[in-house]
């Protein structure tokens, strides 16, 4: 008897935890040809990616996650390393996820809720486009030719997301999903200096304001939106201005942004020297691997005159700080972001992006993937 009460008293007490709990949602499902790959969930919130939970998958790869049910709809992912599987979650509901591990992110089956059928749409559509940008990167087609290459897919991409997604249905979560679909690190659709893209971004802050008025999403996007159709309601400069006293020899434009301490630190500053100048941002999925490259470079070179000064696009200061925190070379950070200033000057269309500048502070070369990175330095030192 005393047994049955002890036992009853434990399955007692696992219910009050559970409703002190409070309502949950689940995502479980099947991962094939994952066996001992450690499976992650993560909540794709406003101020970054937090992981939640994880677990090592088995031969049978199945998995299960219950988690507090967000009070607005939010977005979440689960990942196994670099790939990801975005979905919504808006309701007290299960989402079952099933792949396998070489065709993860694009070979999946996800049920619960319409929007995240949407979401999976979105996902293959910019995949394919940025599959489309890497080709163009690749096939050695002159400058020019190519950034209007680029810029006709993106016009055609933006017009095919308008009209079969974000207005057709703004009220939907994958129509806020795809206002903040990226392509090499940038935003596709501009909220803060391109009149139809705040025109997109205030269509779906209307139906979002409406629905769910005191969530954070909410907020953030409506304060995207004012800020846009303020900075939209002016002329739009057809050309980059470059800001009086920046110019400060023949061929560099300075670029005074603060490192981690606070410090302004000059590009100019370094006259005498190499200077490999990266726009990177750490969020991206190649940083770790481009951070071991450069500092390959800095531990061989450094002590001739190599300096390197990067340049971080990432909106997350935190992460930023703690990304480079142990880094050897200069590290600095521009506040606007993929709107940087700076990165339309250099003509940035992709992350990462570099640049070398000689001892006279002229700059002699922008890398590229067939660049012999090295050997290029070593002509200049």
């Amino acid at each position: 008897m005393i047994r049955k009460n002890y036992i009853a008293a434990i399955f007692l007490s696992l219910g009050i935890a559970a409703c002190n709990r409070g309502p949950v949602f689940n995502v479980e499902g099947e991962i094939a040809g994952a066996e001992d790959k450690t499976l992650y969930i993560e909540h794709t919130s406003i101020n970054g990616v937090l992981k939640m939970d994880s677990v090592k998958l088995d031969s049978k790869g199945n998995f299960h996650f219950a988690e507090a049910r967000p009070e607005a709809p939010d977005f979440y992912r689960i990942r196994i390393e670099d790939k990801v599987i975005n979905f919504v979650v808006d309701s007290t509901e299960t989402v079952t996820i099933k792949s396998d591990y070489t065709g993860f992110s694009s070979d999946y089956n996800i049920t619960g809720s319409e929007s995240n059928v949407r979401i999976k749409e979105l996902s293959l559509l910019q995949a394919e486009l940025q599959n489309k940008v890497n080709d163009l990167n690749k096939s050695g087609m002159p400058i020019g030719l190519a950034q209007d290459s680029l810029a006709k897919l993106v016009s055609a991409y933006k017009d095919n997301v308008k009209q079969n997604y974000i207005y057709k249905e703004p009220e939907k979560a994958s129509s806020y999903f795809a206002l903040f679909q990226q392509l090499n690190g940038f935003m596709i659709f501009d909220p803060f200096s391109n009149r139809e893209d705040v025109k997109c971004f205030a269509a779906v802050a209307t139906s979002l304001n409406h629905n769910y008025p005191h969530a954070d999403r909410s907020r953030n996007l409506y304060n995207m939106v004012i800020k846009g159709m303020k900075n939209t309601r002016a002329p739009q400069q057809k050309s980059v201005e470059i800001p009086d006293g920046l110019v400060q020899e023949t061929s560099i434009i300075d670029i005074p942004l603060k490192d981690i301490k606070g410090e302004t630190k000059h590009l100019t500053d370094y006259k005498g020297k190499v200077v490999l100048i990266d726009f990177t941002a750490y969020a991206t999925p190649n940083s770790g691997t481009r951070t071991l490259a450069l500092r390959e470079l800095y531990s061989k070179y450094a002590s001739q005159g190599l300096v390197i000064y990067q340049v971080s696009l990432d909106t997350d200061e935190h992460f930023w700080k703690t990304a480079c925190d142990n880094l050897p070379w200069v590290c600095v950070r521009d506040p606007q972001g993929p709107y940087s200033t700076y990165a339309k000057i250099y003509g940035i269309t992709a992350l990462p992006t570099a640049f070398l500048v000689n001892k006279n502070n002229e700059l002699v070369l922008r890398l590229d993937e067939k660049t012999d990175i090295e050997a290029e330095i070593k002509k200049l030192l």
